[in-house]
């Protein structure tokens, strides 16, 4: 397979990258932090610590969006780092949701909370290797990442699944399970305030993707002018 040229007036590795380089370090620094000294717990104590675990995919979001592609083309990255990604997905992620499954206390449903964010982050880095824009990876991201945190999935598993429990038949009227939601509420969502909560939230992930950036940047001009 050819190898792509580099422009002749291309700018050096390091400085091409450097943005790259130092948040995708950060995040996975912030990554070994988090699933290494932070309890796997479905409980989330404090908005904080919930703002703390979301870190590593900010970081990781800049350092795929600021990734040079002309240099990644050029390093053959694109047939290094996508089936990577899939090795982490098929080969740790996989394994570990089997393994604890069934174990008392598991560990599952924060394996699959972890997972999400990664495969929010490969579909990114497709993307951006594929030729993507900057400000394309980085909707995609934030698109995604809301959508995960909107309730969405709760929903689903109410309505999708043919529940005979009385505990998920018919919907709660209040959703004690959702930390995600409780964390930033200060209290459960009733079932009302949860289908609320969702609709925001599916909303701004569709903003995020839809609202041209110019319109952005003149509401910003704007604000800043306004006294």
């Amino acid at each position: 397979m050819p190898v792509d040229a580099l422009p002749e007036h291309r700018a050096p590795f390091l400085r091409a990258n450097a943005v790259t380089l130092v948040a995708g370090t950060t995040g996975l620094a912030l990554a070994a932090i988090v699933w290494l000294r932070l309890p796997h717990e479905h409980t989330i104590e404090s908005l904080w610590i919930f703002l703390f675990k979301l870190l590593p995919f900010v970081a990781m979001s800049v350092a795929i969006a600021w990734l040079d592609p002309a240099w990644a083309r050029w390093l053959r990255l694109p047939m290094i780092l996508i089936p990577c990604c899939f090795l982490i997905f098929y080969a740790v992620f996989i394994p570990r949701m089997f393994f604890v499954a069934g174990e008392p206390g598991s560990e599952y449903y924060y394996t699959v909370l972890t997972l999400v964010p990664f495969i929010i982050l490969s579909i990114a880095l497709a993307y951006r290797l594929g030729g993507g824009s900057r400000s394309g990876t980085l909707r995609l991201c934030g698109a995604m990442i809301i959508l995960q945190l909107s309730g969405l999935e709760d929903l689903a598993f109410l309505v999708i699944n043919p529940h005979t429990d009385p505990a998920w038949t018919p919907i709660p009227e209040v959703w004690h399970w959702a930390e995600h939601i409780r964390v930033r509420l200060g209290h459960y969502p009733a079932k009302h305030e949860a289908y609320i909560f969702i609709a925001v939230h599916v909303a701004l992930a569709i903003a995020v993707l839809a609202v041209p950036g110019r319109a952005v940047l003149s509401l910003t001009r704007r604000l800043r002018r306004s006294p």
